[in-house]
């Protein structure tokens, strides 16, 4: 059944009172024997019924408005809370109101939902941020304090004990870096720009600058074969990053005597990139995990590999900011393939 306008339910009253009020009058005209004309009868149910629609609806008009703009307030917010709500008459003003309660109530239910990720997001990455600072800090702080207590004048320490504090240092170093980076990434202070870039000479650069780190593993960095330029439309400072980053872990990752290769394909209006190699690969439940904030693989035991805990992080947020997307196959003991897409220049 349609809900009656405040509109409505006054003239219904009105025409309830104004026949009410019409039947009273001929009940007391017959018990008096008075003769009331007709035209009169009906000029006086028409005032009753006029001044009872006026009252009536006046009533109403307060009584809702009241009640509806302080609901309407709290739904709204404090803005719309320091200017009265103009509500129609006319309009299913009850209903209306039982639609934005529940939207606002649903609304409600999910920014509570949002402010409990966010708040459980923050407690997770302040303490991955805490042990990921702690183990250099920790380290460094060792290593001087055996130094400043006598190892400093013990020729048989004191070299290897400073080269080991200043490892700890370029990590934490590092560590600072890609911390500052995502964070510049997500924010937006750092955007993408876009220039007609060759992805094939970025690459060549990337494997270039990865080779001595490769051969100490003795892992082969190389195309999957031959190719001519291939133009995109890239921001070159961070793809170099991205390509950087996932060769890098290719290489931590990977096997003595292994392979990381690098391929192209095309694909409609864009280069699909692939990074492959033969390693340690990833279990499915975490390739759902490794583009998240210091995830690691096997925790336990790969830490000792380097690295922040970021670099995959940053790549998701930089393929995002080019508006393309990166994927991960992985078969574990068979190695790992890395994919985006670039769109063609």
């Amino acid at each position: 059944m349609r809900e009656r306008t405040p509109r409505e339910l006054a003239a219904l009253i009105a025409v309830i009172v104004g026949m009410v009020s019409g039947l009273v009058l001929l009940i007391i005209s017959y018990l008096s024997s008075l003769v009331i004309p007709l035209p009169s009868l009906l000029v006086f149910v028409g005032i009753t019924f006029l001044l009872t629609f006026l009252a009536v609806f006046f009533l109403l008009e307060r009584v809702i408005n009241s009640k509806l703009n302080l609901i309407y307030r709290i739904i709204h917010g404090s803005k719309e809370a320091q200017e009265k709500v103009e509500l129609n008459m006319s309009e299913e003003i009850f209903e209306k109101a039982q639609r934005e309660a529940v939207k606002f109530a649903k609304e409600s239910r999910e920014e509570i939902e949002r402010l409990k990720e966010q708040a459980e997001f923050r407690r997770e990455f302040i303490g991955n941020l805490a042990h990921e600072l702690k183990t250099p800090i920790f380290n460094l702080q060792g290593y001087l304090h055996t130094l400043l207590e006598g190892g400093l004048k013990d020729d048989t320490i004191n070299e290897e004990y400073l080269g080991r504090a200043d490892k700890n240092l370029d990590r934490l170093i590092e560590l600072i870096k890609d911390i500052d980076t995502i964070t510049k990434l997500e924010s937006g202070a750092d955007s993408v720009v876009l220039k007609k870039v060759d992805i094939v000479e970025i690459c060549e650069d990337v494997l270039d600058a990865a080779e001595m780190k490769a051969k100490s593993k003795e892992i082969d960095l190389s195309f999957k074969k031959k190719y001519d330029p291939l133009f995109v439309k890239a921001d070159p400072g961070k793809i170099h990053q991205v390509l950087t980053n996932l060769v890098i872990n290719s290489i931590n990752y990977g096997k003595e005597g292994g392979r990381t290769t690098i391929s192209f394909h095309n694909v409609g209006e864009n280069i699909l990139v692939e990074v492959a190699d033969d390693g340690l690969g990833i279990s499915d439940i975490d390739q759902q995990r490794i583009f998240e904030r210091f995830y690691r693989v096997e925790k336990s035991r790969d830490r000792h590999r380097g690295g922040s805990g970021l670099g995959l992080a940053i790549v998701k947020h930089i393929m995002e900011a080019h508006q393309q997307k990166i994927s991960v196959s992985s078969v574990e003991g068979e190695g790992s393939t890395f994919s985006f897409t670039l769109a063609k220049a």
